[in-house]
């Protein structure tokens, strides 16, 4: 009687040798995740929460992976951020610009103003200093290069586009503030309502206008500020050094 001898179940180690593939396969590469995704996922913090809330590591679970597989992706939360400002301003259209310099200067700041004013998120990202949207540089080139039409020097006409920067970031970072509290209908007013008759000598102006307060600062025009804002700038070239 003859014995056949049974085979031996073939190992893992020798099936992955005859596949090499099979292997690496069963180990797992980290997934392909579209960049779009990374971006939709953290435009969304930003716009529901803010860019504290943004991490690596809170965009990586909503993605489905791991934070390391992510920093194969995007290098780091600047580059992040950078990748979510990007494409921006060329989703809306450009205005019109009149052709007087002046007038085309105070049109371009007007427009950034109410522009940054419909995206809140984009402000508090440009707030960390050297991030922004290649795409929304032509309102710098427009402001410096009506600047210096109007007169001004282009070290002055830097500084007059910072100014006007100030104030366009000021007042929306003010508005957002105000919308933050008005929110908490219960919470009080601490000004003006902590002024009384007995600072009137110490505070004369401010007492006085205490009680329209809110009805002055309510109907403040961002666009009529920027506009003396403007002309006091260019009156440096009519002064000369």
């Amino acid at each position: 009687m003859s014995h056949v001898k049974a085979e031996k179940p073939e190992s893992a180690a020798a099936a992955a040798a005859d596949k090499p593939g099979e292997e690496k396969k069963k180990r797992g590469r980290p997934r392909r995740i579209e960049p779009e995704m990374i971006v939709g996922v953290a435009r969304r913090i930003l716009q529901e929460e803010g860019v504290a809330a943004l991490s690596m590591r809170r965009v990586a679970k909503e993605v489905g992976t791991t934070p390391m597989a992510l920093y194969h992706h995007v290098r780091d939360k600047d580059e992040l951020l950078m990748l979510c400002l990007s494409g921006t301003a060329d989703t809306l259209a450009r205005p019109e610009l009149p052709d007087d310099p002046r007038d085309r200067l105070l049109a371009v700041s007007v427009h950034m103003h109410d522009t940054l004013a419909r995206m809140p998120w984009v402000v508090e990202v440009l707030s960390l200093g050297d991030l922004t949207d290649k795409g929304a540089l032509w309102m710098v080139e427009e402001i410096i290069a009506s600047c210096v039409a109007c007169g001004l020097t282009p070290p002055e006409a830097v500084a007059a586009y910072r100014t006007i920067w100030h104030c366009v970031y000021g007042d929306l970072v003010f508005r957002q503030a105000m919308a933050r509290r008005a929110e908490e209908p219960d919470r009080g007013r601490h000004f003006p309502g902590m002024l009384t008759e007995a600072d009137a000598d110490e505070l004369p102006h401010l007492t006085a206008l205490a009680g329209r307060w809110l009805e002055l600062t309510g109907n403040y025009d961002a666009a009529q500020q920027l506009a003396a804002v403007i002309d006091g700038l260019l009156g440096q070239a009519r002064r000369g050094p």
